[in-house]
């Protein structure tokens, strides 16, 4: 019991030590720590982007067996709305079902609303992870100018202007006036749907009521999604998909959700290199920051250390202390910094727009960037404390003492 005690007095005593060396400074050890902090808040945010835009993510049942065509050269394009029933005929394809981007807003231009032209008739089967009753599905497919919007919006819209079902919304687009020339679309609220996560999901109104009304655009969509009965059939009957239109006047590019989604976004430019880049140049500069840091503080307590040798400490137990010190100073922030950024990309998770163009962010992949951060840390810590501590064990007390 008593070699028990010694042993935990030894090693509190040994951490007291490194912390109350590492807050010294408070300043400098506030300043370095915030840096840090930022540094690991990105390399997760980031890193799990960076991530996401090299695997395909969508590995739940709902999202591994469907494809998206779309238009070859352009995603703001469009192809022939003959195009859908063709490809619903084909061998392993279920059902197949029409989205259009539609660019609606309420009230004001700036007030944007994700809005989708869609087919009541087969939308809800194809993304069968939305949740819809049988009475507001049968409300919005029997009502030519009928709408449907998620319940989180519905929650919101209600309580900031007053939307019940059964009111007429008027909705603009900044793309598609109607024949009349009028942006200003009247549709119907019949109902509501669930999005599998909160905060995603979009205005969906029908087909026919755009195909009649509009002033261009008829007849055509933007995309078409399939459900196909095998996922690893995806690649092959994405090719047969592509060969059927290659040499018609709308040659079209088919592949899974989340490639699109990339696709998507890599219009932008190289989203994984962009990220790599911003987070090199970050740890680049941290690496340097915290070297100083420790540099500093070492050269600070030279004469404290040949104090300590003098007093019996070892040049192991002296370099170890340096150690513990060096990677206290990089863990401590790294853990708050990983933290906050799982949250951010959970933030990310649930935002509308996001939800509906952003390629999912799976919490495997999150945790994995997570746990390469925290050895990360502990490395930059060894990394940055390795000189002072060979220094410290190489230290002689003579001239430690005249310095």
């Amino acid at each position: 019991a008593c070699r028990v005690r010694h042993v935990k007095g030894v090693v509190m005593t040994s951490l007291g030590f490194v912390w109350k060396n590492l807050n010294r400074k408070m300043v400098r050890t506030t300043l370095t720590s915030f840096c840090l902090f930022v540094a690991f808040l990105l390399y997760v945010a980031l890193g799990s982007i960076a991530v996401v835009f090299e695997v395909d993510t969508y590995t739940d049942e709902s999202g591994a067996n469907r494809l998206v065509t779309t238009p070859k050269y352009s995603m703001i394009d469009s192809i022939p709305k003959k195009y859908l029933d063709e490809i619903a005929a084909l061998e392993n394809v279920e059902m197949a079902t029409q989205v259009s981007w539609f660019g609606g807003y309420y009230r004001e231009a700036s007030n944007d609303l994700i809005t989708f032209v869609v087919d009541p008739d087969t939308y809800f089967d194809v993304y069968s992870e939305f949740e819809i009753s049988d009475e507001h599905l049968s409300a919005f497919i029997e009502n030519r100018r009928g709408m449907l919007i998620p319940d989180f919006m519905f929650a919101e819209f209600g309580e900031q202007y007053g939307w019940q079902l059964g009111d007429v919304i008027p909705i603009g687009s900044q793309i598609y006036p109607q024949q009349d020339g009028n942006p200003i679309w009247e549709m119907e609220l019949v109902g509501t749907y669930t999005p599998p996560n909160s905060g995603m999901g979009a205005v969906l109104f029908g087909d026919d009521y755009f195909d009649d009304a509009t002033m261009f655009g008829a007849g055509t969509v933007h995309s078409i999604t399939m459900k196909i009965t095998d996922p690893s059939l995806g690649p092959e009957l994405s090719q047969t998909i592509d060969a059927m239109y290659v040499n018609s006047m709308d040659p079209t590019r088919t592949a899974t959700e989340s490639e699109q989604s990339r696709q998507f976004l890599a219009q932008y430019g190289n989203i994984s290199l962009m990220m790599s880049g911003i987070l090199l140049a970050v740890f680049f500069t941290i690496l340097l920051l915290c070297a100083n840091t420790m540099s500093q503080a070492f050269r600070e307590r030279i004469p404290e250390l040949a104090v300590l040798k003098t007093l019996g400490f070892s040049d192991s137990k002296l370099s170890m202390f340096i150690l513990g010190e060096s990677v206290l100073l990089c863990f401590t922030p790294a853990v708050v910094g990983v933290i906050t950024g799982f949250g951010a990309l959970a933030l990310l998770a649930t935002s509308g727009g996001a939800g509906m163009f952003f390629p999912p962010i799976p919490v495997t992949i999150a945790l994995q960037v997570s746990a390469s951060a925290m050895a990360l840390a502990v490395g930059l810590g060894l990394l940055v404390g390795l000189l002072p501590a060979v220094t410290a064990s190489r230290l002689s007390i003579v001239e430690a003492m005249r310095s």
